[in-house]
């Protein structure tokens, strides 16, 4: 990949350095660029990263590959429903994990190449006129004053002599893998283990198994994986002892021999690469300090069990993105960015230790642990509900914010979200779940519009903020007041209703609100179970919000406060008069 970048100026400036053009930057950048804004990222690398790392893709990275449009070009490098089977040292099938949902539009886990779609998310900047990508540039230095950052860079030229560079930036984010330079510089603790246990990874070219799916041997001879993945590649993962050096297992005819249980011919397999490495698992003690954050791997390290951490990185760029593009276009105060560090770690603790819980039980090396283990797993597959917490995945922590950009439904507390609803109203009494959806990403279904048929609801509502009303029109249930900070706010206004009311809707209706069917049903379903009609969603689709039509006016100032919300609040008289009165009442 040639660096286009060698002639650019030696002092640059734009709205948001990024540091790392690993996938966690490259899908911040996307994010920031379909929100048009000025982003630079600085690459230490002459290119992308080209070995396979990960190998597991989630339905919630696809649900934000889909939001900056790049679907159409990571797909060809994915394979969706990828079954897991854990088996033990005789090979039987102790557990399956195959979840069918689609709850938020795309298959729960896919199998992908992550050179490959780490390479899409790459060439999707070259659409924004205001995001470059400058390789070879390696950060030597970070200067912040109260107005930005200013951050030296060196670049070494073909001839051998090093140029250095300066880059002015509102906030910078460090996106450099585990060792982060930028986490380091800060003096960010990075708290968790780095367990002893080494693994050998071995890739494979034309797959000489061919079977699309995961086996993790829980074998207690040695513990192994075995993954199927596109585009015919095979990849190994073997656990090794403590007396086995680096130099020998990686050896060709000791590959070999670990492969021989697994393969007819391992001296016929063409090998892409053979490499050892260690598991991680470490979160970030705050992921900002100042202008200055962090994402991705430099904000925490997974252990592979779960395949989760290319996809927390995927989740931080999610989360990150529309705050800093909200903070930089002055949309919001700076303290919206604390709402990065309030919403993200726990969540990426929880998921570091589910993954060592994981990892825990496949590598039992005991014996008579191993019996014990696969006796356990044979009774809980004797019972319907147990079989589906483990097959349907139900077991991952899904993300539920408690503190952050959120309003609590029931009280309409700014900056929190508690976890049920507690109203004695009537409608709430009485709803088939009072466990609150604020905090929660909201599902995506399938939807008609008077343009388009069978859609998936983000490409209906667009890429931002978005109030949802089911049934009703909003320009209709809130006052004008609410309506203008919506605006302000830039939040498209959504009426949900059953397929058979549409047309009559799209006729009466303010021309103003979308209109969407529901031929599905899916939504009616939700909507029927919560007593929560009018919701408030945030570009990275959690709820900021959900009550009942009344408790709008509410709820929405609730949540614009939590955001430190700065435009929409003194536009008017009416909104002068309103702040005078809150001053003068006691």
């Amino acid at each position: 990949m040639e660096n286009q970048y060698r002639d650019e100026p030696l002092s640059l400036s734009s709205e948001i350095l990024i540091v790392g053009a690993g996938p966690a930057g490259l899908m911040l950048a996307n994010i920031l660029g379909t929100y048009g804004r000025d982003v630079t990222v600085l690459e230490a690398r002459d290119e992308l990263i080209d070995y396979p790392r990960g190998v597991g893709l989630d339905d919630e990275s696809f649900r934000t590959i889909q939001t900056v449009g790049l679907v159409d070009t990571v797909l060809p490098h994915t394979n969706p429903q990828h079954i897991m089977r854990l088996v033990n040292g005789a090979g039987k099938v102790i557990l399956v994990n195959n979840p069918q949902t689609q709850e938020f539009g795309w298959d729960r886990k896919h199998g992908f190449i992550q050179p490959e779609v780490d390479k899409a998310l790459y060439e999707g900047l070259s659409r924004f006129g205001k995001v470059r990508v400058l390789f070879g540039h390696k950060v030597e230095d970070v200067a912040e004053d109260a107005d930005g950052i200013t951050a030296t860079a060196v670049l070494t030229l073909p001839d051998g002599s090093v140029e250095e560079r300066r880059f002015r930036s509102q906030y910078l984010v460090g996106c450099e893998g585990g060792t982060s330079p930028t986490r380091k510089r800060l003096g960010i603790s990075f708290e968790g283990e780095s367990p002893a246990t080494r693994w050998l990874v071995v890739d494979v070219s034309n797959d000489p198994l061919g079977t699309p799916n995961v086996f993790l041997g829980a074998d207690p001879k040695r513990p192994y994986v075995s993954i199927g993945l596109p585009h015919a590649v095979r990849r190994w993962e073997f656990m090794l002892h403590d007396d086995e050096t680096e130099e020998q297992v990686t050896d060709p005819a000791y590959v070999d021999s670990l492969l021989r249980d697994h393969v007819p011919d391992p001296a016929a397999l063409q090998f892409i690469r053979r490499r050892v490495f260690t598991h991680h698992a470490r979160v970030a003690g705050t992921f900002r300090k100042g202008r200055q954050l962090i994402a991705g791997d430099a904000a925490h390290l997974m252990p592979v069990w779960m395949g989760q951490g290319w996809n927390s990185g995927m989740r931080d760029a999610t989360n990150l993105g529309w705050k800093l593009a909200s903070v930089v276009s002055g949309q919001a105060e700076d303290d919206l960015l604390d709402t990065y560090t309030t919403e993200r770690k726990e969540h990426a603790k929880a998921m570091v230790d589910l993954s060592l819980t994981f990892g825990k039980i496949i590598k039992i090396t005991n014996p008579v642990g191993a019996a014990a283990r696969d006796a356990a797993a044979a009774v809980l597959n004797q019972f319907p509900q147990a079989k589906s917490y483990f097959s349907d995945m139900k077991f991952k922590p899904m993300p539920r914010y408690e503190h952050g950009v959120l309003a609590d439904p029931t009280t309409q507390e700014p900056g929190r979200a508690r976890a049920l609803l507690t109203s004695k109203l009537v409608p709430i009494r009485t709803a088939n779940s009072r466990v609150s959806p604020v905090g929660r990403q909201f599902p995506q279904p399938r939807v008609n519009s008077k343009d388009a048929s069978n859609i998936l609801l983000d490409d209906a509502i667009g890429n931002w903020w978005s109030l949802i009303v089911w049934g009703n029109s909003p320009t209709d249930v809130l006052p004008e007041k609410s309506l203008r900070r919506l605006r302000t706010l830039g939040a498209q206004l959504v009426c949900i209703l059953p397929e058979t009311q549409r047309d009559w809707a799209e006729k009466y209706m303010d021309p103003e609100v979308l209109v969407l069917g529901d031929h599905t049903g899916r939504m009616k379903k939700w909507f029927d179970d919560r007593p929560t009609p009018m919701v408030f969603l945030r570009p990275d689709r959690f709820v900021a919000g959900a009550c009942l039509t009344q408790n709008g006016p509410a709820t929405l100032d609730a949540i614009l406060h939590s955001m430190s919300f700065t435009g929409g609040t003194t536009h008017s008289a009416e909104d002068v008069i309103d702040e005078a009165i809150r001053h003068l009442v006691p």
